[in-house]
């Protein structure tokens, strides 16, 4: 009876949970992107052409800072108008000799009702002169009246006249001006009067070149969009830069010099939607060591945005949230104990202890449901 009751005792006793530890070391960590979400900018500017003509080539780059009526960020050729044959240009100068001509005829009018107004305004103090002392009629000094109200008409009628034959000596004037005409480059304030430069519309960074290359565009091209934006990635100019897999068998060394604060859509191999944010690299190595490296060539970047050389690590598979906080199970003593830990940098694959670990502890990796606190474990043996 004892042997049948300690077998049932043993064939029933808690077995301890079997599981895979790992462990908690210290050495280097290195931490590249994660995915972000999409941003945008709440205000953006598109700078188009203000006329048909031919843009220069776009000197500035995204991210460059940009004033608003300061800065300027492109400069356009604006299209040569027909040139003016011979005939139409003599008509264009007799048309101008003309309107020359009726502006003195209508300042002479001017002149003329400026007379005859003075004139009446002396005949009608004369008359009223008169009046008073009852040596004219009442009708001469009402005659008298009402001449000067007809001389103060004409007048206007003459000044207004001489507005309107000032406006049809500039329309004159005007048939005559080509993109050449140098009083028409003083006019618009430019030294070479073929050149008309864009100024940047708002304060901000630039965030896309639409149209980098010199070209012929129409009246309305799109050229590059402006926006108030700051560096939303975790990339930093200055970063390092890992190239691998580039034909060659050595890691090239590389350092960003640019990020693009415009992001673009790619898909991937399988259709995946993924957004991306450009960023320029420099390779930074000896070129003897890139001599295969050409034009056009994939790689595989990775940008380190964060390094420690001496990072107390625990594997990332350790880790799970219990209710605000990182958690892990470390195992000791043949049981799992439950404990908070305080997590830095993360790459996915160790992550930083800043707290609640020592070197040197052991924790279970991938703890399922069935491990709880207090519960008996045992590392599982792989043959």
């Amino acid at each position: 009876m004892l042997l049948i009751g300690g077998a049932l005792t043993a064939a029933f006793w808690p077995r301890p949970a079997m599981v895979d530890l790992g462990n908690v070391t210290r050495g280097p960590l290195m931490v590249t992107i994660d995915e972000e979400g999409r941003t945008r900018v709440a205000e953006a500017y598109l700078v188009s052409t203000p006329v048909a003509g031919r843009l220069q080539r776009v000197q500035v780059d995204p991210g460059d800072p940009v004033v608003r009526g300061e800065t300027i960020v492109a400069h356009m050729l604006s299209a040569n108008p027909a040139a003016l044959d011979v005939r139409t240009r003599e008509q264009a100068m007799a048309a101008v000799q003309a309107a020359e001509a009726a502006l003195r005829v209508a300042r002479a009018d001017l002149n003329a009702a400026i007379a005859n107004r003075d004139l009446a305004a002396t005949e009608l103090d004369r008359a009223e002169q008169l009046a008073e002392r009852q040596i004219a009629s009442q009708a001469a000094f009402d005659r008298a009246r009402q001449n000067l109200r007809v001389s103060d008409a004409a007048l206007e009628t003459a000044e207004a006249a001489i507005a309107m034959r000032e406006a049809d000596l500039t329309n004159s004037r005007a048939q005559l001006i080509g993109m050449d005409d140098q009083g028409l480059a003083a006019a618009i304030g430019n030294t070479r009067s073929d050149d008309i430069p864009l100024f940047a519309p708002a304060d901000g960074r630039i965030l896309r070149i639409i149209q980098q290359s010199e070209t012929t565009l129409p009246a309305g091209a799109p050229i590059m969009e402006i926006g108030a934006v700051e560096n939303a990635v975790q990339v930093e100019v200055g970063n390092p830069v890992l190239i691998e897999d580039w034909g060659g068998t050595a890691t090239l060394g590389g350092e960003v010099r640019r990020i693009d604060p415009f992001g673009i859509t790619r898909f991937s191999a399988l259709g995946v939607e993924e957004q991306r944010v450009p960023v320029t690299v420099a390779l930074t190595g000896p070129p003897e060591e890139r001599a295969a490296l050409g034009h056009g060539y994939r790689v595989e970047a990775r940008i380190v945005v964060w390094q420690n050389e001496d990072a107390l690590r625990v594997p990332a598979s350790a880790l799970f949230r219990a209710g605000d906080a990182w958690s892990v199970f470390v195992a000791a003593d043949g049981t799992a104990k439950l404990q908070t830990v305080q997590i830095g940098r993360n790459n996915g694959i160790v992550a930083e202890v800043q707290g609640g670990l020592a070197e040197g502890d052991r924790v279970i990796l991938y703890p399922s449901t069935a491990i709880t606190d207090g519960v008996a474990v045992a590392e599982r043996r792989v043959e």
